[in-house]
């Protein structure tokens, strides 16, 4: 155990290694690790650098988590990956 203490969000899956391959996001530490990896090839503009900046922030307690986990579902978006369960409900929305 390293001390520190996670900031957990809702749960979502996060198509970032590829279509239709989901990786899952649980804490705002695996946010910014999305966020910061090899594989986040969209983007990186306002909306990138504005989930950085809330995952940070979350992680210091400044912001809560789900401002960061929202940021970050608008800097996924842009970058064209898909994100569940957020996804679906604008779908059930939509219909």
């Amino acid at each position: 155990m390293d001390g520190k203490i996670p900031v957990f969000i809702s749960p979502m899956q996060v198509e970032i290694e590829g279509t239709g391959r989901y990786r899952q996001a649980n804490t705002v530490e695996d946010l910014a690790a999305m966020l910061l990896s090899g594989k986040w090839h969209g983007p990186k503009g306002s909306p990138f650098h504005r989930a950085v900046v809330s995952s940070v922030e979350a992680l210091e307690f400044y912001v809560d988590a789900e401002t960061a986990r929202a940021a970050f579902v608008e800097a996924a978006h842009e970058a064209g990956m898909h994100v569940m369960p957020d996804d679906m409900a604008e779908a059930r929305k939509a219909g």
